[in-house]
């Protein structure tokens, strides 16, 4: 190794400390130096467009080359060395965020655990290490409240760089993370053995999705739920209480919306290929359980399917059917917010119970 001067010693200091602090590659600090150097020496050396700054990789000696020819008493100045103090801190900057996209870009679809560290007007800025996750208001579970210092669990939305700084997206209200939720607790989904076929969310409230499996030996929908409901419960646990029911798959419209409207019992059901559409014939006593509160589960069952559902039910005094609701399966909104507060008062609409169906929640 080359003899260094106290000059050259700082700054393989420096390069060294903040490769070891931020995990920044050495070369990328030398030539982030070298960079900055020149832009300085550039501004003080006006009309020398040959000059080169190279930097020693061993002593950390600064010297300066034009046109191939060492320019044996180069000065920067001390406003051309601050100018390059700037540049060198932009460069790590940069750097930096380099380090931290390449970290997190493949965790993107994935879930990630951090703390909230603050607040920034109604989004959650979220400690992960080395970067900071942000989860903006609409993203986040309505009815859930965050603390400084909480540890929480989230979905990768979107990993991108913004300008110098890395955007990591989070999402608690995102479909996809009860989807990695039930990844992490039911190892056969993990393992491609059981397929989600489709599931749909109201945040907070209610997610509905129907499962099928490549193994005929497999029940899927009881490997979700797990022994005595242990699997789904540490789902619903996370969830903060959210119900969660779980069907069969099927191909046939007809089947599924049955399914899905459980735990509604529908005596007949019409569906119309042409129009995507499903005429659902219910008993009086059914009729709440099929459209739910203010119409959330015919409202998922309709999104699940993929087809429009009419309720209808029948007076039997007249035997005449009357439309009471229709739910449109493109329908994608909660319920207004005067409704919510309903929701959140502790009135639940009757609880679940049928065969092949994960009834939870509060």
């Amino acid at each position: 190794m080359k003899n260094a001067t106290p000059a050259g010693e700082n700054i393989l200091y420096i390069v060294e400390a903040i490769h070891r602090e931020k995990d920044i590659d050495r070369e990328v600090l030398f030539q982030g130096i070298e960079s900055a150097l020149l832009v300085a020496a550039r501004k003080k050396y006006a009309g020398h467009e040959g000059l080169e700054i190279r930097i020693d990789r061993q002593s950390g000696e600064v010297t300066a080359w034009e046109n191939g020819v060492l320019l044996p008493h180069f000065d920067l100045g001390r406003i051309a060395a601050q100018t390059a103090k700037q540049v060198i801190i932009q460069k790590i900057r940069e750097a930096e965020s380099d380090v931290i996209l390449k970290g997190y870009e493949d965790r993107a679809g994935q879930i990630i655990t951090g703390n909230i560290h603050r607040f920034e007007g109604g989004a959650l800025v979220v400690e992960l290490g080395k970067a900071e996750g942000y989860m903006p208001k609409t993203e986040q579970i309505r009815g859930e409240t965050y603390h400084i210092g909480d540890r929480i669990r989230a979905y990768v939305v979107e990993v991108k760089k913004a300008g110098a700084k890395v955007r990591i997206i989070l999402s608690r209200a995102h479909p996809e993370f009860v989807r990695k939720m039930l990844e992490l607790e039911v190892p056969e989904i993990a393992e491609r053995l059981i397929e989600i076929k489709r599931l749909v969310r109201e945040p907070g409230y209610r997610t509905k999705l129907a499962v099928a499996c490549v193994d005929p030996r497999i029940d899927p929908v009881g490997a979700c739920l797990g022994v005595r409901g242990s699997r789904i419960k540490h789902v619903i646990e996370e969830l903060r209480g959210e119900r969660v029911d779980i069907i069969p798959w099927d191909e046939n419209p007809v089947t599924l919306v049955r399914e899905a409207l459980k735990p509604a019992q529908a005596r007949d059901i019409v569906f119309d290929r042409a129009e995507m559409r499903c005429l659902v014939k219910v008993d009086e006593d059914q009729l709440s359980l099929a459209i739910g509160r203010r119409g959330q589960n015919v409202r998922l069952a309709a999104r699940l399917a993929r087809v429009d559902i009419s309720i209808l039910t029948e007076d039997l005094s007249t035997n005449e059917a009357r439309l009471e609701y229709e739910a449109d399966h493109v329908d994608v909104g909660l319920p207004p917010e005067d409704d919510l507060d309903d929701l959140e008062s502790g009135e639940a609409e009757p609880r679940e119970s049928a065969s092949g169906q994960a009834a939870a929640g509060g």
